[in-house]
């Protein structure tokens, strides 16, 4: 399973993606632009000293992240995409995730771009919440999703007695841009 942040903007979230993804083994992927520096001190402080648990890659852009998804799975990736999304779409409770599901998220202005969107319109996933309130915040969002899509893939989730044993690389005080791979 993949997430991934088309135009980030918002460091902490960014941030506390990243600790959601270190907390369930599943990859990050930013698509750029991004609306700050990875070495920005509120984007490092986000993540906490969870920075080398993770697995974070950099794509110069749509075309290139697709390209680098694609050889993560034999499924094509137009049939992997839950592209979020507060314009409609099925709900999360309702959708059916693979283990190779890519998990797609917008800009937090915006959203994702309409282009995208309107590829994939089968592919649109939202988040049920009351029509007062345009949209959750993206870290929760991504937080959300990422549970259910792992728990309904049928992952089995690591160390069902919650204990925590501190791992030796969170004492290397790292952060994205030490440990970001670019593809």
């Amino acid at each position: 399973m993949d997430i991934v942040l088309v135009y980030p903007e918002i460091p902490h979230n960014t941030g506390c993606v990243a600790r959601t993804a270190a907390a369930t083994g599943v990859r990050l992927h930013l698509v750029e632009p991004l609306g700050y520096s990875l070495s920005d001190r509120y984007l490092k402080r986000a993540g906490l000293d969870y920075w080398p648990l993770v697995d974070l890659v950099v794509h110069a852009d749509w075309e290139r992240a697709t390209a680098a998804l694609a050889l993560r799975s034999e499924r094509p990736v137009a049939e992997r995409l839950s592209l979020f999304s507060s314009k409609g779409g099925r709900s999360l409770f309702e959708v059916p995730f693979a283990e190779d599901q890519i998990l797609v998220f917008g800009r937090e202005a915006d959203g994702l771009p309409e282009e995208l969107l309107d590829a994939h319109p089968g592919a649109r996933v939202r988040i049920p919440i009351l029509p007062a309130v345009r949209s959750l915040n993206l870290a929760a969002s991504v937080c959300l999703a990422t549970y259910t899509a792992l728990e309904r893939s049928g992952h089995r989730f690591p160390n069902p007695e919650g204990i925590h044993a501190r791992d030796p690389r969170m004492d290397l005080g790292l952060g994205a841009a030490d440990v970001a791979r670019r593809e």
